[in-house]
């Protein structure tokens, strides 16, 4: 008899688990939009939506998803024709280089492959071989929400450095945002990307871009921008409307005032901190379940490791049957093999995903790593016993008198 009745646990990287606190808050009728009531939240917003980015300079908002925020971005700073390098370590450094692509810029890509961060020294090789500085800017990800990769980004900055070379730096931090450490202003970032629906902890449809002044100067020179994606009258605006180009995204804003203040209360290093502590009790688990069986985690190495997504490979078909009956037994969803495909598995069947962003905590994960070998039992796929005292272990250091 499936076991799935109750509340459904959606453990894919995005959307993540939206709390109850900020449901409630969007639960409420449409307000005046064009009262005071929306300017001052909206500049509250702003405010700590700045705090948590780690920076002093402007950010414009969008009622878009990622891929949206990726076109801002590109169209803010860069004219047909530009170059551009892309770092990729995953699928998605290959979708904003696509994106590029279809504004008409001409797109570099360094593939780093699917269980590697960027290798600084192929960077800094690619910088010197650049000798007319014909990259505008280097496009990044901080964590890639396919491979479960977190890179570098005070590296690349500093080889960019060393280089003396003038491209804007760009990040993508739409899994990591309130997840994995992130430090704007102090790693030297120009522009940086996030979305409403992972560490933020609201639904999809708001996207932020950040920008220093060296993207905004970038700006001046940028024929890709239309009315919609100019980011000045939504950074400094002189009516309302302008900060959404439109009619604010009314209840999407309720919603994150109130998961912003659950990360303030909580405190932003401490929020990096739980996702850390958690995201090692599910390695743990892995490493256990990997000592007798054909379980892997995809970056071998955890400090390469992100603290919001674990990509893991059982091999072809268990990761899609293991999936299957964890949605249909238990009414537990694991993120499929985004990206992952490989030449015996071009479906990618033999990875899954696990979303440990935003609203989690010990029992959840606790819960879903028993979920998960309850399925390596049920459907006999080999594996190490014990995984779970493995992640106890984990989740109580420190806990106890």
């Amino acid at each position: 008899m499936p076991l799935e009745q109750g509340r459904h646990y959606l453990a894919i990287p995005g959307p993540s688990v939206i709390p109850d606190r900020v449901l409630q808050a969007m639960h409420r009728p449409a307000p005046n939009i064009y009262g005071s009531e929306l300017v001052e939240l909206t500049e509250s917003l702003v405010r700590d939506l700045r705090s948590i980015g780690r920076t002093k300079y402007d950010l414009a908002i969008y009622i878009a998803n990622g891929h949206g925020a990726w076109e801002a971005a590109i169209a803010n700073t860069h004219s047909r024709g530009d170059r551009v390098l892309v770092l990729a370590t995953g699928h998605f450094g290959f979708g904003w280089a696509e994106i590029a692509r279809r504004i008409g810029v001409e797109c570099h890509i360094v593939d780093f492959g699917r269980s590697s961060d960027i290798d600084v020294a192929r960077l800094d090789a690619e910088l010197a071989a650049d000798r007319e500085r014909a990259f505008r800017s280097v496009l990044m990800v901080h964590t890639d929400t396919s491979t479960g990769v977190r890179n570098d980004v005070a590296a690349v900055r500093m080889a960019l450095d060393r280089a003396d070379h003038p491209a804007i730096l760009m990040v993508d931090c739409i899994a990591s945002l309130a997840c994995d450490r992130f430090e704007m202003d102090a790693w030297g970032v120009d522009l940086m990307v996030a979305g409403s629906q992972k560490g933020l902890m609201t639904p999809p449809g708001v996207a932020f871009v950040y920008f220093g002044p060296r993207a905004d100067r970038a700006r001046d020179r940028a024929d890709c921008v239309t009315a919609y994606w100019d980011w000045r009258p939504r950074a400094n605006p002189v009516e309302f409307y302008q900060y959404f180009g439109g009619t604010a995204p009314t209840h999407h804003l309720f919603g994150l005032r109130t998961a912003l203040d659950m990360i303030i209360d909580e405190g932003l290093e401490n929020v990096w901190v739980r996702h850390e502590r958690l995201a090692r009790a599910i390695w743990a688990a892995f490493d256990v379940w990997g000592a007798d069986g054909p379980m892997a985690l995809n970056i071998d190495r955890p400090e390469k490791r992100s603290c919001a997504v674990t990509s893991a490979r059982v091999g072809k078909p268990d990761g899609k049957r293991l999936r299957g009956w964890l949605t249909e037994t238990l009414g537990v969803t694991l993120g499929i093999g985004l990206g992952m495909a490989e030449p015996d598995d071009p479906e990618g069947q033999g990875f899954f995903r696990i979303g440990h962003m935003g609203h989690v905590n010990a029992h959840m994960v606790l819960g879903l790593l028993g979920a998960i070998e309850a399925g390596l039992v049920a459907l006999g796929i080999p594996h190490g016993r014990d995984a779970l005292a493995a992640s106890a272990r984990i989740c109580a250091e420190g806990q106890g008198r």
